[in-house]
């Protein structure tokens, strides 16, 4: 294993536990939460395999699963052990996912306490049809509660997540929630189009005619609305999904630090069941199982289920796509001095002269009309 990646590296801590599945999620997570104490451990002993790996990082992300089922305590005990295992900046930031279900009061400011300075909180709908719909263990007065909870614990970087296009949601009924939302003033909002992953109890259950798969002209129109009303209450959407308050000394200070890494090919290292990295040209996850996870690291092995090697080819797909995801698009001169050619230049202007395609200097981005058929236009370019 690579001992050594670039500066302002991210960290990805995975946290496989739930308290129930949700129907339309492919995370991979458990409910047996009896492994918890054994998990904890063996995440401890994955840190000291990467002990000395990086100089610095400076995001720090716990996700899911939902990290809330762990204790605060439990949660500074993991912040513990990163900051004596690696080099952890002084402005890190240090974002933790939580359910409105599985926090109150007391909970909510002690993971402040334990170094937690953003929190994202998967509220999905602020409607109880809606969130029955998702299989949600919570209410939508229960998600009011945590946000004004996370305010009063001193969190000044809140981030609230959404779903829509949900079958049978109308777009009064999208309205209605973005709406709720912004009474909030979170910081940053991501609003996820429902995706129907395969083999997910939701997906089976629209492949049996149960529920109406979403028409695609309503997601376009939930979607182009959801850019323009937060735009009007001070939301600049730069990512194809997320959107963030213009802060006032810096104007990205709310955009998700960790997550930028993702999209721009900065290393990130994953740690945990089913955990992601990627290093110097290289992916590699752990293993989709907390028993094989555990077993690896008691054994004294990286718990490294698979490993490829991204090639010419990929990469080039790659800088597309997750380019043209990012609201600011990509350089295109970056582009030919990777690849050594250009994009097809009719093709561009093409893209242009439709509306889907915007050229400003160097960069090449999407209008939001073609981020709506982003997956086309990767096609057509790649």
């Amino acid at each position: 294993m690579n001992k050594r990646i670039s500066e302002h590296a991210g960290l990805y801590i995975h946290i496989p536990f739930c308290i129930c599945k949700c129907p339309y999620c492919d995370f991979f997570s458990i409910t047996n939460h009896s492994l918890k104490q054994a998990f904890l451990e063996a995440l401890f002993r994955e840190m000291d395999l990467y002990k000395g790996l990086s100089e610095s990082f400076n995001s720090i992300y716990i996700g899911g699963g939902t990290p809330s089922v762990l204790t605060p305590e439990e949660i500074s005990c993991v912040l513990k052990q990163v900051y004596a295992g690696f080099v952890i900046e002084d402005n890190a930031e240090i974002t933790m996912e939580v359910n409105p279900g599985t926090i109150d009061d007391k909970t909510c400011l002690g993971y402040k306490n334990a170094g937690v300075n953003r929190l994202n909180i998967g509220v999905q709908s602020f409607s109880d049809n809606h969130l029955k719909f998702l299989g949600r263990i919570h209410s939508a007065a229960q998600s009011r509660a945590a946000i004004e909870t996370a305010r009063k614990a001193g969190f000044h970087n809140l981030g609230i997540d959404l779903i829509y296009c949900l079958p049978n949601q109308s777009l009064n009924d999208w309205k209605k929630d973005l709406k709720a939302a912004v009474r909030f003033k979170p910081d940053h909002l991501s609003c996820y189009l429902l995706t129907f992953e395969p083999g997910t109890p939701l997906t089976k259950d629209m492949e049996k005619g149960i529920y109406p798969f979403p028409d695609e002209n309503i997601s376009r129109i939930m979607f182009l609305f959801t850019i323009r009303f937060l735009e009007t209450q001070g939301y600049l959407q730069y990512e194809i999904s997320n959107f963030a308050r213009v802060g006032e000394k810096n104007p990205r200070h709310f955009e998700s630090r960790h997550n930028r890494k993702y999209w721009n090919f900065v290393p990130y290292l994953g740690l945990g069941p089913s955990a992601h990295s990627y290093l110097k040209l290289s992916r590699f996850w752990n293993h989709a199982s907390v028993t094989r996870y555990i077993q690896d690291l008691k054994n004294g092995k990286f718990p490294v289920a698979g490993k490829e090697m991204i090639n010419h080819e990929q990469r080039k797909i790659e800088t597309i796509l997750l380019g043209l995801r990012k609201k600011e698009g990509f350089s295109l001169k970056h582009y030919r001095d990777q690849f050594g050619h250009t994009l097809p230049a009719e093709k561009l202007l093409q893209l242009q002269h439709n509306g889907y395609l915007q050229k400003s200097n160097d960069r090449c981005a999407l209008t939001p009309k073609g981020m709506c058929i982003l997956d086309s236009i990767c096609e057509l370019l790649a």
